[in-house]
Formats: C-alpha cells, structure tokens, sequence
C-alpha cells in the first residue's frame, strides 16, 4: 500500500493512528472520495495508538460526550459485523467505584450524561434488587444503561477480589473491549481495496495556494504531495502539522504510563470489568522510605496525596493470566519530539495505589514477574479534554485529533465525523461542540470549566 510516485490526491490525511485511519477509512467508505492518502514516517498504529487499553464506555458527565461515544460504539459494532467478528467485541463493562455511601452527585452526572439517550439507570440499594453481574459476553447480548450498586452484600458477593470498604459500584453497562490492531489493520484493508494509498514520509511543510503542497521526506527522498484537501490527525504533533497550516492549536501532550504483567498469583478474576477507582489516596510508605521519598523534589509527590483513577482490567482471553494496570496521575505536558520519560517508580507506585482497591494485588509489589511491561503513550488534550474534530480555516484544512486517552473509542466516531465536515455533508448535532468554533460558546466553555476535565 505503499506509495512514492504518488503526486496528487484529492485529500490527505496526515497521521496513521487510529483516528487518521478512520478518517481515511471513512472518506473513502462513506463520502466515497476517489484519492486518500494516509501521510505518515512510521508503521500505522505504531505510536500512540500501539500504547491504546483497547477499552470503550458510552458514559460521560456531559450529553455531547455521551453522543460522541455511543455513535462511536453503533459504529464499531458495524464493523465487528461485517468484518465477521474482527474486533473481538466483549460487554463486560466499566465497574467506577467509590468508598462513599450513595455518592449523589456521582449519581446526579449519571442522569445529566444520559438525558439525551435515555439510557435506563438502574438503583440496587438491597440485596434483593435485580441485577445482572458483569460477564466478558458478546456485544450483542449484553444489558445496556447502568447499574449502581449501594448495597454491601451485593457488591461484597459480585466483586470479591475488592476491598472490604468499596461502599458504591457505578456499572456502566454499554462498555468493555476491543482490539483497536485489528480495528485499524481491518480499515487499511478496506481502503486499500478502493485505491487508498499509504505514503511512508514525514511532511517537513505545507504551502497553500490553489491546492495544497506537502513537502515530504521518504525514505527515497523528498518529494511533493499535491492535495485539494488536507487533514491533520498526526496525534502527538497535532500542533506542529497545525503550525503548518497555519493555526496554533490549544492542544499538549502528557504521556501517560501503564504496566502489563501475568497474574500468576490470581488476584483479579477473568471477568472482572475495566475498573476504576475514583477516591483520592495517600500511598502507604514505611517511615524510612517516605522520608528518602519526600526529601527529592521529583519523587516528594509520591507521599502526598494522590488523584484517583487507578484502572485495572484483566488482559486478553477469558482463560489468560495477564492484566493491565494503569493511573493517568502525571499532570506535566511533554514535548514528543523528546525522549519518552518513562519513570523506573511508575510499576511500584501504581501498585501500591491498585492494592489499596483490589488487595491481591499487593503481592507484586517489588516482585513484579518476569516479563512485564512497563510503558507508555501520549495524551494529546484540550483544556477540557473534548476532541477536535472540523475545519480549521474554511478552506480546505481540517483537524481530527486531542482524543486523549480515548481514541480507540472514539476513533470511529471521528473518522466519520471528520469525513463528513470534508465531504461537506449534513452533521450530528453535537459537531459544533466538537470542532474549534466551541471556544467561541461563551456559554459552553462556562459549563465545561465547572464541571473540569470532562474525561475519566
């Protein structure tokens, strides 16, 4: 697929991650657009997207979100169907929990998120509620809305492996797994088929007159790319291809870090769902080691208190043994043209957080078993963490990026959307929000500063 003598597209798609993938994948399905090109220096799906947790939920605090995200889900499921089951689509879904009791306002987002949807809200307060226990089942015959478990003995019977103190269990029920290679690998197929190409170069400048000119440099040389029109999804150096075209995006990159290892000592059942803790913590330290701790000022904030969201899930098949472990507390955006800053403390530290919400756990701290993996990939965000998706300058320019640690998710939701913005179709409702012109919305920009980051 790929393509040096290429010279003129009609439109090119500059980043093969997930979601420049779905751009082009959608442009050439959908809108039927005869010439993409998929710009990128490395192998698609090598970068940030290689680093993805393969996870997807339909729950966010804010409505537009909400959307975004189930259209993305109809979408996938789409292509779990024709591609006869390709994206290993499972529906064990997200387990948010908490140490407080009946946490209203936790409860209060549930309904704002949902009330356009109408997804059904579940209450279980005692033990004789109906409920149907998280499965790692087939898409297709799991339960949707949400479940919130406020009972002791229901939570105590369903999620064992937890600790004694989780008093609330939000179940988000349209959410669990994917497998975002196959995902992509099962797009270029199909681009391929309708004459898309993939250019292995990097684009050094774009120059804009009655078409667009992409100096790019391949492994063969430098070369020119013609294209009426351009979108940039390059991920990580969102900013740099928007410098390009002219337009300094409101975007960083975080990188963010997780660990993968065989749960040889079992402490996380087979179908648990992806969990997330949301309380805030302080990390348990013998007295020694919190003093050596708190006296460098890069470690000093290990001995402090912590945000939550310590995530945990169990790794590939119903009967393996890996799992993931995961806690997005780094809060310093990083230049990606800089050496990855993996932090040798990450595996401890985020154990000793994970064993404070499943207690098993705590067995790999300091012995974590061999083979392990320890890495990590960039959050490329807004202020408010929403994506942008749309036009950049009314002529021709487009952008399909700031996914932060949804894009598996929300890949195909952006694809299409962005394709549609290209094509000059009809839009869902929710575009606007999504694209450059929110920042304009006096009134949104309000809402979305007093609800915070609108990301979990």
């Amino acid at each position: 697929m790929s393509e040096s003598s290429i010279q003129s597209v009609d439109v090119a798609v500059i980043g093969a991650g997930s979601v420049g993938i779905a751009v082009a994948y959608y442009l050439a399905i959908e809108e039927g657009v005869r010439s993409v090109a998929l710009i990128d220096p490395l192998d698609p799906m090598s970068l940030t997207s290689a680093q993805s947790g393969e996870n997807y939920r339909n729950w966010w605090p804010h409505p537009v979100m909400t959307a975004f995200t189930d259209h993305s889900i109809s979408l996938m499921e789409d292509i779990d169907r024709q591609s006869g089951g390709r994206l290993n689509m499972t529906r064990g879904g997200y387990a948010l929990v908490t140490r407080r009791r009946k946490p209203q306002d936790l409860i209060d987002s549930l309904y704002q998120g949902y009330a356009q949807s109408h997804a059904p809200i579940r209450i279980h307060d005692h033990v004789s509620s109906r409920y149907d226990p998280p499965r790692r089942t087939p898409w297709e015959n799991a339960p949707n809305g949400v479940d919130v478990l406020l009972d002791a003995a229901t939570i105590r019977k369903t999620f064992p492996t937890c600790a004694q103190d989780i008093a609330t269990v939000i179940h988000i029920r349209r959410a669990g797994s994917i497998s975002a290679q196959q995902m992509g690998q099962y797009m270029l197929e199909q681009l391929r088929a309708r004459g898309g190409h993939l250019i292995r170069a990097e684009v050094r400048g774009v120059t804009h007159g009655a078409r667009y000119s992409l100096d790019l440099d391949g492994g063969s040389g430098r070369g020119t790319l013609m294209a009426d029109r351009v979108v940039n999804a390059a991920g990580p150096y969102l900013g740099d291809v928007g410098r390009m075209l002219g337009c300094d995006l409101p975007v960083k990159s975080v990188f963010q870090q997780k660990i993968a290892f065989e749960d040889r000592e079992a402490a996380i059942p087979r179908d648990l769902p992806f969990t997330i803790d949301l309380d805030d913590q302080v990390l348990f330290w013998e007295d020694e080691d919190r003093a050596l701790l708190a006296e460098d000022p890069a470690t000093r904030h290990l001995t402090e208190p912590m945000r939550g969201g310590i995530h945990c899930r169990p790794d590939g098949a119903p009967g393996g043994k890996w799992i993931k472990l995961g806690w997005a507390y780094n809060q310093t955006a990083t230049d990606p043209h800089q050496e990855d800053p993996i932090d040798p403390q990450f595996p401890d530290t985020v154990l000793r957080g994970a064993s404070r919400l499943h207690p098993g756990l705590a067995a790999y701290i300091g012995r974590l078993p061999r083979g392990a993996r320890h890495y990590g990939g960039y959050y490329t965000m807004t202020e408010e963490n929403w994506p942008l998706i749309g036009p950049l300058d009314g002529q021709g320019a487009f952008v399909a990026g700031a996914l932060s640690g949804y894009g598996s998710m929300g890949a195909c939701a952006a694809g299409a959307l962005c394709a549609r913005w290209v094509a000059g179709r009809p839009l869902p409702d929710f575009a606007s929000s999504l694209s450059l012109s929110r920042h304009a919305d006096a009134a949104l920009m309000a809402e979305l500063a007093r609800m915070g980051k609108g990301s979990l």
